[in-house]
């Protein structure tokens, strides 16, 4: 396998990538479609809204004005075309994850304004769905569309993503803070919060709306998600050429590679859509479970690693790292997800539909990252000159596994359109004060900051 990294042979002149599609807004009729009938299908635990958006106006424009959508010629890599699917233009986020956020708030919104109920939302993460959620519930209020006692969120974060959650007013305005908390699990494992986040839903959510008349919205079904990802087919459709392409992706569970896929669907009519699209994971070792689970049918395959000059390698299995500082490295908090339910789903698309997928390691990363810095200087994407600035690895590792896979031969000729879902540094954000986060061990003080942020 080679180790060299030799820069891109060719360079095109990449779109202007000040050319932004407010996908949103573009598509709200196809969306608010889709997500009728995805509602239809969706049996539901719990409280939810209607499946169906706020009707357009002023106001509602400027909430989903945030969700854009662009795309770039990147050159080629061994006369492999690269192209760019930006998905992180608002830049109160550098997340793909205000797409769906601004769905599901809009949802949100829409009961408020149908039913005068108000809605506390609660959601586990990682750290990115929590800033782009509260930046959804922010924006709702800004442009007037609910006010602040309507619509609350709670996030439950684990300990170790913490440092990467953004401050905004919901954390600098005290009243906000109070209504709005970020709970902080102390917990050695960050699975933790989904178990904690489900529960409180299940046992809490009667006695919220007794005390507090708020629904309580446990908001982690993946359909929330693909419905706002299928924008991403519907803008390739539109503004890309009809040609068969590899989509890569930094994956923890692959939500947004299955809402493409839907979108496809959706836009097709057909349970398998004949456009030539394939699907490419890229993950770390930390969380390599679904790139595993595809090649060896198990969740916890790892290589047989040697020990060379302070480093981990093995050169048996081409899907994994050459070389690692650790074997069960976490490059990226964002990704904590274990045995995603999502696996079955995505090695059976894989399989019908063409791809794969790689893991990367960090000492990777660090040997592409001046190429990758170069890459995408010239649409606008700007990585700091130290990499340690670095505060999500997203775009990194998706970038890394394409080369790496282009080097090793796992991947041909065919166009591959890298999908950017995050990628933000220290200067792009100030995270939230230790005193702006309530740090919790369990559930007796999370129902506690929960009642007491509902009285407010």
């Amino acid at each position: 396998m080679t180790m060299a990294h030799p820069v891109p042979d060719t360079v095109s002149a990449p779109a202007d990538p000040n050319t932004v599609c407010r996908a949103l807004l573009r598509y709200y009729d196809d969306l608010s479609g889709i997500l009728t009938a995805t509602g239809q299908g969706s049996p539901t635990s719990g409280f939810a809204p209607e499946w169906r958006l706020p009707a357009l106006s002023p106001a509602v424009e400027r909430f989903f004005e945030a969700g854009g959508i662009s795309a770039q010629d990147l050159g080629s890599y061994h006369g492999t075309p690269l192209r760019f699917l930006n998905l992180m233009h608002n830049p109160r986020t550098r997340t793909t994850k205000t797409l769906a956020s601004l769905m599901i708030v809009g949802r949100a919104v829409a009961h408020i304004q149908r039913t005068g109920e108000s809605i506390m939302i609660i959601t586990p993460s990682s750290a990115n769905k929590a800033t782009a959620l509260r930046d959804a519930v922010l924006r709702a209020q800004e442009t007037g569309l609910v006010g602040a006692e309507q619509l609350r969120i709670v996030c439950v974060v684990p300990e170790a993503s913490s440092q990467k959650l953004w401050r905004s007013p919901l954390t600098d305005d005290d009243a906000l803070r109070a209504r709005n908390p970020l709970a902080v699990l102390d917990s050695t494992q960050p699975l933790h919060v989904k178990e904690l986040a489900r529960a409180f839903a299940d046992q809490e959510a009667d006695a919220l709306f007794s005390r507090h008349k708020l629904r309580l919205w446990h908001t982690m079904d993946l359909s929330n998600y693909a419905v706002a990802d299928t924008a991403r087919a519907l803008f390739e459709r539109d503004h890309l050429p009809a040609a068969p392409r590899v989509h890569a992706h930094a994956v923890s569970s692959a939500f947004g590679l299955l809402g493409h896929f839907y979108g496809q669907q959706q836009s097709t009519g057909r349970e398998w859509p004949d456009t030539g699209a394939r699907y490419f994971l890229v993950q770390h070792l930390g969380t390599s479970d679904m790139v595993s689970s595809y090649y060896h049918g198990r969740f916890d395959y790892r290589p047989q690693w040697q020990t060379r000059d302070g480093l981990h390698v093995q050169d048996s299995d081409p899907h994994f790292p050459e070389r690692t500082f650790a074997p069960e490295e976490q490059l990226e908090t964002t990704f904590y997800t274990r045995a995603p339910a999502t696996a079955e789903r995505m090695n059976q698309i894989i399989g019908r539909q063409g791809g794969g997928g790689i893991v990367v390691s960090l000492a990777e990363c660090l040997d592409r990252y001046p190429l990758i810095r170069d890459l995408l200087a010239p649409v606008h994407v700007h990585l700091p000159s130290d990499p340690r600035q670095v505060r999500e690895w997203s775009l990194v590792m998706a970038v890394t596994g394409v080369l790496n896979a282009l080097d090793r031969g796992l991947l041909d000729e065919t166009e591959i359109l890298i999908h950017g879902s995050g990628s933000y540094n220290a200067d792009d954000y100030q995270a939230p004060r230790t005193d702006q986060m309530r740090l919790i061990s369990g559930y007796q003080e999370l129902r506690d900051l929960v009642h007491t942020a509902a009285a407010g």
